[in-house]
C-alpha cells in the first residue's frame, strides 16, 4: 500500500512531466511554423505550460520534493520526432492536428489521475491537475479551430 505522500509524490511528478512534455512539445512544434495565426496560439500555449510548469514546480519545492523532469533521451527524441514529422508539410492544419493529439494525450492522463485517486488527493494536488487539466482542455478547443 503507497503512503499519502508517496502518492502525492507521484501524482505532483506526473502532471509536472505532463506539463513539461507540453512545454517541450509546444517549442519544438514553434520552432517549425511558419503560420503567424499558429505561431500567435503556440506562443500563448508555451507562456501557459510554462506557467503550470513553475507553480507546480515550485508548489513541490515547498513541500521538500523535488519535481522530475523528462529525461534529454526523451527531449531529443520528441525534438526527432517532430522534425520529421513536419519535414515534407509544416502547413498549419498539420501542425494543429499534431498538438491536438498530443494535447489529448495529456487530458487522458489527467482524467486517468483524477478518476483513479478519487476522494484520495488533497485539495491543492487536485486543484493542479484540475487546473492544467482545463488549460489543456481549451487549448485543444483553439486548435481545432485552426484546422
Amino acid at each position: 500500500m503507497m503512503s499519502n505522500k508517496k502518492r502525492k509524490e507521484e501524482i505532483l511528478n506526473k502532471i509536472y512531466r505532463n506539463a513539461r512534455i507540453a512545454l517541450q512539445s509546444t517549442n519544438n512544434v514553434l520552432t517549425e511554423c511558419d503560420d503567424q495565426v499558429l505561431r500567435a496560439e503556440l506562443k500563448a500555449e508555451y507562456k501557459g505550460y510554462d506557467e503550470k510548469v513553475k507553480k507546480i514546480s515550485e508548489y513541490m519545492l515547498g513541500m521538500n520534493l523535488t519535481p522530475k523532469d523528462i529525461s534529454p533521451v526523451k527531449k531529443t527524441f520528441m525534438k526527432s520526432s517532430i522534425c520529421l514529422k513536419t519535414l515534407f508539410d509544416n502547413r498549419r492544419n498539420h501542425l494543429s492536428d499534431m498538438m491536438i493529439k498530443g494535447t489529448i494525450m495529456g487530458v487522458i492522463e489527467l482524467y486517468t489521475v483524477l478518476s483513479q485517486n478519487k476522494g484520495r488527493l488533497d485539495e491543492d494536488t487536485e486543484s493542479l491537475v484540475k487546473e492544467l487539466l482545463n488549460f489543456e482542455e481549451d487549448n485543444e478547443k483553439k486548435l481545432k479551430s485552426l484546422l
